[in-house]
């Protein structure tokens, strides 16, 4: 599945905005979800993930409260809406997809996913 990621952009500190990472060709109701982010000098890291069910998302302690992750099956989008923003949460977005057969699990290490979107550059400014 290709994936590609869009919304990013350049906003002051308490800001929001949505990311969102759409498939072509395959149906992402096929796929776990996760977006992860890469600051400058930094590993990536889980922000969210979400199952196929897309009933409890799972969320990095950093982001929790601020950041809700969403699936629009109809859509075929992925959704991350990011309020509240702060400088440390500047970095490059990713999304990335696995085929899973089951609803239920959902992979929060970058190591699980096989498909990986090309990143959106988020920079919060103070």
């Amino acid at each position: 599945v290709q994936l590609q990621a869009y919304g990013g952009g350049t906003v002051h500190t308490g800001g929001s905005l949505r990311l969102s990472c759409a498939a072509s060709e395959r149906s992402l109701s096929l796929y776990a979800m996760g977006w992860f982010r890469q600051a400058p000098g930094k590993e990536r890291a889980l922000v969210a993930a979400i199952s196929r069910s897309g009933r409890v998302p799972t969320y990095a302690d950093s982001v929790t409260g601020r950041v809700t992750m969403s699936r629009d099956k109809a859509k075929n989008t992925v959704y991350l809406q990011m309020n509240s923003l702060k400088p440390e949460d500047t970095a490059v977005y990713y999304c990335a997809a696995v085929f899973r057969s089951d609803y239920l699990y959902t992979p929060r290490e970058a190591n699980e996913y096989h498909y990986w979107g090309q990143g959106t550059l988020v920079t919060v400014s103070s």
